[in-house]
């Protein structure tokens, strides 16, 4: 689910990067705005860093700071392309321009526009907040049915004691979850999704594994949870925490996350093989360590379980996406594993590219499906591609009981 995080002007101002990290974590692609005012408190760069996107800043000039017809318009995709918009801090300004339908920035301007789901998180001074006309404007609001999160009593960066400081971050995000609810597209969906490398011992100290970091089979369990969905994530080794309600189950080798996958394939509606299982294993694993000496050393390898094959056999009416690292031939290796796997689906990349693929926090990929259709996503953060994989999936499902 993608977020409008529109960060207010005020001394509040910095909890929205912990707000911003705690959506993130939850699953949400969060796109921030931030309107002048806000830029005195806290930078743009801050943002940026958290999200892995640009922060919007200026109603008219574009990523390279030139005005131009499609940044004119920009309001207009955001607001399509977010499903809510959180405001926090909420000042008393902007809630007045809310309320009367003003739009003198990005901000405002977003708002006449949006048609999705507002979550307000008001923060001002204690005499503000109780103000007939601030109190006038939050009962336009909730009218509207925004949801307003109350402000919380205490210490004020005014040097006053009482309501109008900003809720917590885990609170604002919590119930921006609540509210997504209504919007969870794979509610009652059971999702499997494979993720990270698995490591195939030579000895007690030593593997074979490759550089897989996790980040994408992580990002695509994180989405789905957000989404509604029940996600399974079997992880081989790697160092990202656990995503937000997900239940991980962590292996080692090939043969482990096959038995996590099989063990969990009867219940699952949708399986995602995101993981780089490894090809070979060590025929003969060493009960010792093996001692360096100056003569080769050569290790006789076997084949590992084919995991994807053996769930394309027995997938029934599940839908299962495979994924394909290759370095050529990117469309033609991707159609023979989804033909040769039984897959409905197979993700393709170009492992190499620079800033995409492994280890990095972005990735470009090719979506080819059953129905015949080559789908290239543009170049963004795993999260969003997270998304976009799950909205074609969808699609795909929906065409393939209509064809049945």
């Amino acid at each position: 689910m993608n977020i409008a995080l529109g960060v207010g002007g005020g001394i509040a101002a910095y909890k929205a990067a912990e707000l911003a990290r705690l959506l993130e974590e939850r699953g949400f692609v969060v796109q921030v705005l931030m309107t002048e005012a806000a830029q005195q408190f806290v930078r743009p760069l801050t943002f940026a860093a958290l999200t892995g996107r640009k922060v919007i800043t200026d109603l008219f000039a574009s990523a390279g700071g030139e005005e131009t017809l499609s940044s004119a318009v920009e309001h207009i995709r955001v607001a399509q392309d977010n499903q809510m918009l959180i405001v926090a801090p909420a000042t008393a300004d902007l809630l007045a321009r809310f309320a009367h339908g003003l739009a003198s920035d990005f901000l405002t301007t977003l708002y006449l526009a949006f048609t999705g789901t507002v979550v307000l998180a008001p923060a001002m001074n204690t005499n503000m907040w109780r103000h007939p006309a601030t109190q006038a404007n939050l009962e336009t609001l909730r009218r509207r049915g925004h949801h307003i999160v109350e402000p919380e009593e205490g210490h004020l960066a005014c040097g006053m004691t009482g309501p109008g400081r900003l809720a917590q971050p885990e609170r604002i995000a919590a119930i921006a979850s609540a509210a997504a609810v209504q919007l969870r597209d794979l509610e009652g969906e059971r999702i499997v999704v494979t993720a990270g490398p698995t490591e195939e011992p030579i000895d007690p100290v030593r593997f074979i594994s490759n550089r897989s970091s996790g980040k994408m089979g992580y990002s695509l369990a994180q989405a789905a949870a957000a989404r509604g969905a029940d996600v399974v994530l079997v992880s081989g080794p790697v160092t990202l925490p656990d995503p937000y309600g997900v239940t991980v189950l962590r292996v080692r080798t090939a043969s482990d996350m096959r038995q996590a996958v099989m063990e969990h394939l009867k219940d699952a509606s949708i399986i995602v093989k995101a993981a780089a299982v490894a090809d070979y294993h060590v025929a003969n694993v060493a009960s010792r360590k093996l001692k360096k000496t100056a003569m080769r050393l050569s290790l006789e390898l076997d084949p590992t379980v084919d995991i994807l094959a053996e769930v394309g056999q027995k997938k029934g009416d599940r839908l299962l996406i495979g994924f394909a690292a290759e370095t050529e031939n990117l469309v033609a290796e991707a159609r023979r594993k989804m033909e040769t796997k039984n897959c409905d689906m197979v993700v393709g990349n170009l492992v190499g590219t620079d800033g995409t693929g492994f280890e990095a926090d972005q990735n470009e990929v090719t979506l080819v499906v059953r129905t015949g259709d080559v789908i290239k996503l543009p170049r963004a953060t795993k999260l969003e591609v997270a998304n976009w994989i799950f909205d074609h999936a969808l699609k795909l499902r929906l065409a393939l009981h209509a064809a049945q």
